[in-house]
């Protein structure tokens, strides 16, 4: 299934490719300067919903992680939940059982999806070590009926700080293993704590223990969401002879429409993405064009003694140290990821339908 679900990312239509319409297509809804193409999770059917909630073990614990190497370090956290609940893994060995994965642990081995699936329909808890980033087990585990238990990174992670993410053009700041599960998700199907903090944990564990959930599965990840996003992108494309980084790009229709922008200053040291979750809506790239003049400052009380343009993907934003206020000289730098105490961003926020964040409420 996720095979086909990533070819659809470079989908053909006619001469042009998906990847020239907009821009790179990715498989969370992670960061809005990519495209959300997704993939879809297996619907239940409502005998198969019952039958998960029936035959559910309240105590028992699935790890994240197929790798030996992603155990390294997990021993303390893995103890504590071992006193509660019986742990099962998956990782891949070819003779010997692998020395980083405790005795008490049962190791199933690398299943087939098939064979996870069924282990995922009986384990209560899905517990995840902080990497991969962004998978799509932790949807799937929710799907059939776990909780999803995973570490918060503070400070979060990102390429200042993290080897995955040095030298990757990106500024983006991740806050959990999995940031779409924590932000759009959440309890009680996800719990986000810090795994550093021994209390946290034994609380999350012990109350966990204390709850029942149906397994759940956000629209957006269903056969029928996906078919939805996929035909208004379609719907949607830009028309092929118009650039996006043309003087005059502003004079064609916006898609999303403009009635779904929100014009929200950040604080200072906050990114656009930060700044619209917190005002409940979520930052639209294509919009920034919209932004990118003086006038937006004057709409958010700026007071611009010189104004500027330059290439930096953290403009537009207004530096209150000096007091001027700067445009993208380059609309290819729009970026809703990045910051810095220097500026409070001009960021394009729009609304969102409820269970398709890729969408507006005007874009269907």
């Amino acid at each position: 299934m996720h095979v086909g679900m990533i070819l659809l990312c470079w989908l053909e239509i006619g001469s042009i490719s998906m990847n020239d319409l907009f821009p790179p297509l990715s498989l969370a809804a992670h960061t809005p300067d990519n495209s959300f193409m997704g993939f879809v999770a297996e619907e239940l059917n409502e005998t198969e919903r019952l039958a998960i909630q029936r035959n559910k073990l309240n105590n028992m614990a699935v790890v994240y992680g197929k790798e030996a190497s992603m155990w390294k370090g997990k021993a303390t956290f893995l103890t504590t939940l071992h006193r509660y609940m019986e742990i099962h893994g998956t990782v891949y060995f070819e003779t010997q059982r692998p020395p980083e994965v405790p005795a008490f642990v049962k190791n199933h081995g690398l299943l087939a999806q098939a064979e996870l699936q069924q282990l995922l329909r009986r384990a209560k808890l899905f517990i995840g070590f902080g990497f991969p980033y962004e998978g799509p087990a932790p949807l799937e585990a929710i799907a059939n009926g776990c909780i999803f238990l995973q570490p918060k990174f503070n400070p979060p992670h990102s390429s200042l700080n993290h080897e995955f993410f040095r030298g990757k053009p990106t500024s983006r700041k991740v806050s959990s293993q999995h940031p779409y599960a924590e932000q759009h998700v959440g309890r009680p199907h996800v719990y986000t704590v810090d795994f550093n903090n021994s209390e946290e944990f034994d609380a999350a564990i012990r109350e966990i223990m204390r709850i029942d959930v149906e397994p759940y599965l956000p629209y957006e990840y269903t056969c029928e969401g996906m078919l939805e996003r996929l035909h208004a992108y379609i719907q949607n494309q830009p028309n092929s002879s118009v650039l996006a980084w043309a003087s005059n790009a502003s004079d064609f229709p916006s898609w999303p429409p403009l009635s779904a922008l929100r014009l929200v200053a950040s604080l200072e040291g906050q990114s656009c993405v930060e700044a619209c979750q917190n005002a409940e809506l979520f930052c639209e790239p294509a919009l920034f064009r919209f932004i990118n003049i003086r006038e937006a400052f004057n709409a958010l009380d700026f007071p611009c003694e010189g104004l500027d343009s330059e290439m930096n993907h953290l403009l537009p934003a207004f530096s209150a140290e000096q007091a001027e206020c700067g445009l993208q000289q380059d609309p290819l730098l729009f970026s809703c990821a990045g910051s810095s105490i220097k500026y409070r961003r001009l960021c394009p926020c729009r609304d969102y339908r409820n269970g398709q964040v890729a969408l507006c409420r005007d874009c269907l």
